[in-house]
């Protein structure tokens, strides 16, 4: 029997957290965090790191497990997550990913794997001094007489796929697509319940986002952000890419008013949810459970309990 495990996902500021502590207090579970930014330390407010407080007592996975200045991978977080998995299943407790990296959520219950490469040679360097001297096109074009169908989806600005899908090729001596299609075959990691909350109308959720910004701010996201800098974390690193920070480094510089990174964070955050929300929705296997207007916290537990119990962790 596959081991059984809980999925919270949905679009930021949907009562992820929340709702993954109150369960796990109910059944005995420990969570592991499926979010691309809250892995960084140093990184709380801006990513809303759970805080002492929120995690009620409940043990919490896969936070605080990089440095900003690393390139961290989904590969490497499925190889990570994993691993915490089975040490929750080991104790006897249940397992609750939660998160909003879809990626990441999907890469984990999948079984995926991850094409091989030697991290510590010198050709992703050379691949990315070629991107930059010859341009993308170049490079894409390469790819092509290769992997035609990997070609076709890329994007010339996609500096970052165009050169992992050629370093795959020239170290394997196989594309990423023949690789993606041996993985579909791949049965499932794991027995999966997925719980996903949203919002009945986007208002609400723009609200939500919006008084979540406004908290970051005032709990100190432009001093969060500035130790980050001052420490010598890359500016263009992918960690600062994250929505929050890259918004608040022209801030810090001087060149942008706060105000107008505060109306950019609360943009992006909009368009973040937007494609979270079609992200997960494609999940047809997957309980959706809506928040109304006013937030009916009790009713939303409720439901969730009696979805536990039809799947049999209650």
């Amino acid at each position: 029997m596959l081991p059984k495990i809980l999925v919270i996902t949905g679009p930021t500021a949907s009562g992820k957290t929340w709702l993954a502590a109150e369960l796990a207090k109910r059944c005995g579970g420990e969570v592991v965090s499926a979010d691309s930014m809250q892995i960084y330390r140093r990184m709380d407010i801006g990513t809303a790191k759970p805080t002492e407080e929120e995690k009620q007592g409940v043990p919490h996975h896969m936070l605080d497990v990089a440095d900003p200045a690393e390139d961290f991978s989904v590969a490497r977080y499925v190889d990570m997550a994993s691993r915490c998995v089975a040490e929750v299943c080991a104790r006897g407790k249940l397992p609750i990913l939660a998160g909003g990296t879809g990626l990441y959520i999907d890469s984990l219950l999948s079984g995926r794997t991850f094409a091989a490469f030697d991290g510590g040679s010198t050709l992703r360097a050379e691949l990315e001094e070629r991107y930059a001297r010859q341009g993308g096109q170049a490079l894409l074009d390469e790819l092509a007489k290769a992997d035609p169908a990997s070609a076709a989806r890329l994007h010339p600005n996609d500096a970052k796929r165009i050169v992992r899908a050629l370093e795959v090729w020239l170290t394997t001596g196989r594309t990423i697509t023949q690789h993606n299609e041996e993985t579909k075959a791949i049965p499932p990691r794991y027995d999966a319940l997925t719980l996903t909350l949203d919002f009945r109308r986007r208002e609400d959720m723009w609200e939500r986002i919006d008084r979540r910004v406004d908290r970051m701010l005032e709990a100190g996201l432009e001093r969060e952000v500035r130790a980050l800098l001052d420490s010598g974390v890359p500016e263009r690193c992918t960690a600062m890419q994250a929505i929050g920070y890259k918004e608040m480094v022209p801030v810090i510089s001087g060149a942008m008013a706060a105000a107008d990174a505060a109306a950019q964070i609360k943009l992006r955050s909009r368009q973040y949810a937007k494609r979270q929300r079609t992200w997960f929705r494609r999940g047809q296997q997957a309980k959706t459970l809506f928040w109304e207007p006013i937030p009916n916290f009790a009713d939303v537990l409720h439901r969730s309990t009696a979805f536990l119990e039809e799947f049999g962790i209650l």
